[in-house]
């Protein structure tokens, strides 16, 4: 199988939050990232090729997933989801970027209908979506860099079938807490030494007041 090389980009919170409570929107955390944060989150989506974020990500931010604060191409929109449950003025059905949606056999058909009236659809597995078959199909479409910007359960997911290759983050000076808060990286975790994925970092500066560490991935075995 050959598929993209895979980023995931995020803003972290000192305690390894992504939100202020489950279901509350990313963007209120990101209204305290200052300019140049913002242009290092948009440069590196300028330099991909395709952007990914999860249906949950949709629903609950409804980003554009475009390039702004810096001049550049803005990447392909990649949206996995088992159900093809995006709601049907999210802002990456607009015309701004192309946008890849990429569901299962299961989905409902009015559903794939409907977003296949707008963008791309590909089916990929049956009741899940194949990671595996979506990242080949991805590259062959000429996704050779991907930038993954969560949420927690999406990185899980890829973490766990070895699809990454790196971690870049913007650290959030600040603690959120609370127990069901959304981290980093979410699902049922790994239960020994001998599983977890480890990190060699590469790099750490400061762009502007948020220091920035960007992390190879070593996955063993």
């Amino acid at each position: 199988m050959k598929r993209p090389y895979v980023i995931i980009v995020s803003e972290v919170t000192v305690d390894g939050k992504l939100t202020l409570s489950k279901g509350v929107s990313s963007k209120e955390i990101m209204k305290f990232m200052d300019e140049e944060a913002n242009r290092y989150l948009h440069e590196t989506r300028a330099k991909v090729d395709g952007i990914m974020v999860g249906a949950e990500t949709i629903r609950t931010d409804n980003p554009y997933l475009t390039v702004r604060y810096v001049s550049g191409k803005n990447p392909t929109r990649i949206i996995p989801t088992s159900t093809a449950d995006i709601p049907p003025d999210a802002n990456i059905l607009k015309k701004d970027s192309p946008t890849i949606i990429v569901t299962t056999e299961k989905a409902p058909e009015d559903r794939v209908k409907a977003l296949s009236e707008k963008v791309e659809v590909i089916i990929a597995g049956k009741e899940e979506v194949d990671l595996f078959k979506m990242m080949d199909i991805l590259y062959n479409r000429g996704i050779r860099n991907l930038m993954v910007e969560g949420g927690s359960t999406l990185n899980w997911n890829l973490i766990k079938n070895g699809l990454v290759d790196e971690i870049r983050i913007i650290h959030m000076p600040f603690i959120v807490g609370g127990t069901d808060t959304p981290t980093l990286v979410g699902g049922e975790g790994f239960k020994s030494l001998e599983e977890v994925v480890k990190l060699k970092l590469r790099a750490h500066f400061m762009r502007g007041s948020h220091l920035i560490t960007e992390w190879e991935v070593k996955y063993e075995g």
